[in-house]
């Protein structure tokens, strides 16, 4: 089998999740940067990556790195690559997306531009053919620039993996699935604990942590680029990837899930979503304020995002909600709670001092992953046979 590197590209302060996930399907990490973690795998890596991991943005194969400072030599050490080992004669081709920090070459148009021409000039050598129609399969490129060092991939996904096909209502600030995922995966939360999120918005917390109990993979039901791309990865790999991830759900599980919003529009978006995803049997969603939250069992989680107060008339409340979300959750003392917010003074009006304090930047916005760990839960007696 042939052996390809992909990079996995993610949010800022979650490298550490994405590259577990991704020793956990058996693939070797070559490298962990800044918002990316590049790992090497054969021909299935191409279905299972984008099938199963949870917490990355999309999938690229990696083609290419190397120096550049000039349009000229971008040019010509673009036109060195054998792309004809990944675009066929009437495959779709386009610079997506192009990203450059602290380089010299730093308009992006300008970088789409020329590389698209030396991408036409290899394929026009090799393919004997002045023009390209560009009929079939779509190979969308991507690249960055960082200190005048370029890296190229072709983007396998298509559309962004946060995109797991359940979402079709959403709140006004919501989470991406794949932020949530792996804020639950920060946490010590399993399937056999209670988790509540008091402000679930459209349901993605409460969703995304059912079907990491259920192990319900995230791109089960939705499609790929990829699939398509029949010259390097056979149809059968993305069948049996599929079959895989059938055979590893658990079907029979029960969870304590529940989900918390003062919307009731947005409760009702919740439970469709949840349907959507297949698991809203296994979450309670509710109409109910914060200051409402009570539970008589001990030992829960709560992982939630509340508002962050990004326009002004929410700014000004934020001293009280956060004092009222310090105030109930406080209430539950052996429970451990989890809170994303980029309002700065959220521990101030908490009233206590996170365990932890975790960066993430949610897109370019700074965010703070408050931690307060509770008691551990007494282990149950282990039961000998006689």
């Amino acid at each position: 089998m042939s052996r390809y590197e992909f990079i996995a590209p993610c949010h800022f302060g979650l490298e550490a999740v994405l590259k577990r996930e991704i020793q956990d399907l058996g693939y070797e990490i070559v490298e962990v940067e800044d918002g990316r973690v590049t790992f090497a795998g054969d021909e299935d890596a191409f279905a299972r990556g984008n099938i199963f991991l949870r917490t990355t943005e999309r999938l690229l194969l990696k083609i290419a790195r190397f120096k550049a400072e000039t349009f000229e030599e971008l040019f010509e050490k673009t036109k060195a690559i054998p792309w004809e080992n990944y675009i066929p004669k009437d495959g779709k081709f386009w610079v997506a997306k192009a990203t450059s920090i602290k380089s010299k070459l730093f308009s992006p148009s300008d970088i789409q531009s020329i590389m698209k021409k030396a991408i036409v000039e290899r394929l026009k050598g090799v393919y004997k053919i002045n023009w390209f129609e560009e009929s079939g399969n779509s190979y969308p490129i991507r690249i960055t620039f960082m200190k005048d060092e370029i890296t190229i991939g072709i983007d396998t996904s298509g559309e962004s993996l946060h995109r797991r096909g359940y979402r079709k209502l959403a709140s006004k600030a919501p989470i991406t699935e794949t932020l949530a995922a792996a804020l639950i995966m920060l946490t010590p939360w399993n399937k056999d604990r209670i988790l509540v999120d008091p402000f679930c918005g459209s349901g993605t917390i409460p969703i995304e942590a059912a079907m990491i109990g259920a192990n319900i993979a995230p791109g089960m039901n939705r499609s790929f680029s990829s699939e398509e791309w029949t010259s390097i990865i056979p149809k059968k790999i993305w069948y049996s990837a599929i079959e895989e991830a059938n055979d590893l759900i658990l079907n029979d599980i029960e969870m304590d899930i529940q989900g918390y919003d003062m919307d009731g529009d947005i409760i009702k978006a919740a439970r469709e979503n949840a349907k959507l995803a297949g698991v809203d049997h296994l979450i309670h969603f509710q109409q109910r304020a914060v200051s409402n939250l009570s539970h008589n069992k001990k030992y829960g989680f709560i992982i939630t995002n509340p508002p962050y107060g990004e326009r002004l008339e929410e700014k000004e409340a934020l001293p009280e909600l956060y004092k009222e979300i310090g105030r109930t959750f406080n209430a539950l003392d052996s429970w451990s709670y989890y809170i994303i917010t980029s309002y700065e003074e959220a521990q101030k009006y908490i009233g206590r001092e996170a365990n932890k304090n975790r960066k993430i930047y949610n897109g370019m916005l700074k965010t703070y992953y408050l931690q307060y760990l509770g008691p551990k839960p007494p282990k149950k007696p282990q039961k000998f046979n006689k």
